[in-house]
């Protein structure tokens, strides 16, 4: 996979992938969500990395976070939780 980042700021970057890749949804969230996802990786997304996780992303998105891992082995992503931008982590879905 080849992914192309940016640094916006100190602590985020723009992410967006050059080519087709696999999103594994792990906690089943709608399929709208998924293609949401999707497109901002083939667009260009603010993604701010964890910084107590390598390969961990939050990736914002109007009103919703999406938290992702990118494996540096397979290139697959996995969508492991979204939730409202605003809200608070304990409503992660």
């Amino acid at each position: 996979m080849s992914e192309s980042g940016k640094r916006v700021g100190e602590d985020s970057m723009v992410m967006a992938l050059e080519r087709e890749f696999d999103i594994q949804d792990l906690r089943n969230h709608p399929v709208e969500t998924v293609n949401i996802l999707r497109d901002l990786l083939l667009r260009g997304a603010k993604a701010m990395p964890d910084p107590k996780r390598a390969d961990f992303y939050e990736l914002e998105h109007d009103s919703t976070v999406y938290y992702i891992h990118v494996s540096p082995l397979t290139g697959k992503i996995l969508l492991l939780a979204t939730w409202p931008r605003e809200g608070n982590r304990s409503n992660a879905a």
